[in-house]
C-alpha cells in the first residue's frame, strides 16, 4: 500500500451513506422536538398559545376578622351563577360550626343555613348557595342593589372562607375591583353553605358602629375615603322586610384618608342583624366602591 492509498474500509461511497444517514438522524430528531413543542402547547399550528389568568385561587388570605363585616334569597334582578351540579348526599348532621362573625345574608341563623342543606340534598334546591363567587355577586346585586357591579374580578378560598372582589367595567372593559366580600360557610355537616359576614376595606371604610355591636336608632356612622368629589350614600339591610330600614344620601367628602360621618334612622326589626353598607360612585358607575359592617339591635 503506497501513501496515496486509500486504507481500507475507507471507500467514498461509504462514506457518503453515513454522512446521509447522519443527515437523516439529526432532522428526524429535529422534527420530533418540534412536533412535541407543537402538541405540548395544544396548538397544531405551532402558533404560541394565549394564556388567559384565573379569576380564581386558593391560597393564603387575609387572617383574623375583617375589618368590617349582611341575607334574604336573590331579588328577582340579583345575578343568576350557576353553582355546583347537583348531588346526593345524606341528611345533614352533626353539630353546626362554631360561626364568629355577624351572618349577614343569605342565612339569618345557622338553623336556617342547615334547612337549606336538608332541601338540598333532597332535590338539589338552589346549588348556588355552595359556589362563594355567586352568593357574592347576589348579595351584592340582589341584596345591596348595586346592579353595575357585575363580575368577580378575583376568589380566593382558603378552608371554611373565602374573598371575592367584586367589581365593574370601565369604559375600555378593564375590571375595577368596588369591594372585596369576606364570606365563611356556615351550617352543619356536608355541604355547608357560604355566607356572607363583611367586606376588607381599604380605601373605604366604616369604623363607626363597630363590627358586632348592639345599636339603635338613630345610627351614627362613619369612617373614612380616599378619593375626589365623593358623595357616599348609606344604607342600612336586614334580612326581613324591605330591602332599606333606613338611609342617607350626599355625604360630601374627598382627600386622602379623610373622615367621613352621618346620622342614620331606621325601622328595623329587633331583636336582629342589620347590614350597614356605605357607598360612593357617579365617576364612571352609579356605585364603583362600597363597604359593609355588620350590627345587631
Amino acid at each position: 500500500m503506497t501513501p496515496n492509498s486509500e486504507p481500507p474500509g475507507r471507500r467514498p461511497g461509504t462514506i457518503f451513506a453515513l454522512a446521509a444517514l447522519a443527515a437523516v438522524v439529526v432532522l428526524g430528531l429535529a422534527a420530533i422536538a418540534y412536533f412535541g413543542l407543537i402538541r405540548d402547547s395544544g396548538d397544531d399550528t405551532g402558533a404560541t398559545p394565549t394564556l388567559t389568568p384565573t379569576a380564581s385561587v386558593t391560597g393564603p388570605a387575609t387572617s383574623g376578622p375583617p375589618a368590617n363585616l349582611t341575607g334574604s334569597p336573590p331579588s328577582p334582578e340579583a345575578t343568576t351563577a350557576s353553582g355546583p351540579e347537583t348531588t346526593t348526599a345524606p341528611p345533614t348532621s352533626g353539630t353546626p360550626v362554631t360561626f364568629a362573625y355577624q351572618p349577614l345574608w343569605p342565612f339569618a341563623s345557622a338553623a336556617e343555613a342547615i334547612a337549606w342543606q336538608q332541601s338540598y340534598h333532597e332535590g338539589g334546591h338552589q346549588p348556588w348557595h355552595l359556589d362563594p363567587s355567586a352568593v357574592a355577586l347576589n348579595f351584592t346585586r340582589g341584596y345591596l342593589g348595586y346592579t353595575d357591579l357585575d363580575r368577580v374580578l378575583l376568589a380566593t378560598t382558603k378552608g371554611e372562607e373565602s374573598w371575592i372582589t367584586i367589581g365593574y367595567g370601565n369604559p375600555n372593559g378593564v375590571g375595577i375591583p368596588a369591594a372585596e366580600l369576606h364570606l365563611a360557610r356556615l351550617g352543619a355537616g356536608a355541604d355547608m353553605p357560604w355566607e356572607v359576614v363583611g367586606t376588607e376595606d381599604r380605601t373605604l371604610t366604616i369604623a363607626t358602629p363597630e363590627y358586632g355591636a348592639k345599636v339603635g336608632s338613630p345610627l351614627a356612622v362613619g369612617g373614612h375615603v380616599t378619593g375626589v368629589d365623593e358623595s357616599l350614600r348609606v344604607r342600612i339591610h336586614q334580612l326581613t322586610g324591605p330591602r332599606s330600614v333606613g338611609e342617607i344620601p350626599g355625604i360630601p367628602a374627598g382627600g386622602t384618608d379623610s373622615p367621613w360621618s352621618g346620622t342614620v334612622p331606621f325601622t328595623g326589626t329587633c331583636p336582629g342583624v342589620l347590614t350597614v353598607a356605605v357607598s360612593t360612585g357617579g365617576h364612571v358607575a352609579e356605585v364603583e366602591r362600597f363597604a359593609v359592617t355588620g350590627v345587631h339591635c
